[in-house]
């Protein structure tokens, strides 16, 4: 029947217990390594080139300007094939033969480049104001940015950061093109092999649910952090120190 055939290929129970183990011991831990390496490469080196970008000399913002585009630009995989396979090529085998780092890198480079566009456009929504303010203070351009415009910037996009992690999340998955060895596959590499070995698509899948289990929570996270932070922070309750007192009454006659 078109049913079994459809449970067979997609859903086989045996198969789904044979390869859970492995998908959370193995995949998932190397998803979540790639994802918190990468996410640390991109918020780091993104203020950077956030920084560049805002910067008042040109010879900063172009630099940055076309490192935005190029890698905003190119599709995530060829970006992570070039640097993955075409920096230890070209000589520069920092990592030897390791290309699990090389991965980290190829995805922190990408996130860098979208991170630091949501770093400028937060750090730019700040009212000039504030800064001239600072400035009054006798604080220096780079400290009043430091104090008073990039945390403000910074808690402005929180939403579109948490937004990128769950980008990054599924853009591990892309890292397949490197030929990871066994102990190295992430989610979609150890479920793609279990795939051909069972000539089943259940371990897919299985994968698939994983990735959901990741990205549906972070992403209702997303949506309730937005909401939050446009209503603002909840007023506290005032002290029976701090009520107005209450108008006497004027008695006539």
């Amino acid at each position: 029947m078109q049913v079994d055939n459809i449970i067979r290929v997609f859903f086989d129970p045996h198969i789904i217990a044979s390869v859970l183990p492995q998908l959370l011991s193995h995949g998932l831990v190397n998803t979540l390594v790639l994802t918190v390496f990468a996410v640390v490469i991109g918020l780091l080196l993104g203020l950077v080139i956030a920084m560049m970008l805002l910067a008042r000399t040109r010879w900063l913002r172009w630099p940055a300007r076309v490192f935005v585009d190029v890698f905003r630009g190119l599709p995530g995989v060829l970006t992570i094939f070039i640097v993955g396979l075409g920096l230890p090529l070209a000589g520069l085998d920092v990592f030897g033969r390791n290309t699990y780092p090389y991965a980290v890198v190829a995805i922190g480079i990408i996130e860098s480049a979208y991170i630091g566009e949501i770093f400028r456009s937060g750090i730019q929504s700040v009212a000039a104001g504030q800064m001239e303010a600072a400035r009054s203070l006798g604080l220096s351009y780079w400290a009043a940015m430091r104090h008073v415009r990039i945390p403000q910037g910074i808690r402005r996009v929180l939403p579109a950061l948490t937004g990128q992690i769950i980008i990054t999340i599924k853009e591990t998955a892309l890292v397949y093109v490197l030929g990871l060895t066994a102990t190295q596959q992430e989610l979609f590499s150890l479920s793609q092999s279990g795939s051909s070995q069972y000539a089943s698509m259940t371990p897919v899948v299985v994968a698939g649910v994983i990735y959901l289990a990741l990205t549906i929570p972070l992403t209702h996270f997303v949506n309730w952090l937005d909401r939050r932070l446009q209503r603002g922070p909840a007023p506290t309750p005032a002290s029976d120190a701090e009520r107005p007192a209450p108008q006497a009454v004027i008695a006539e006659g």
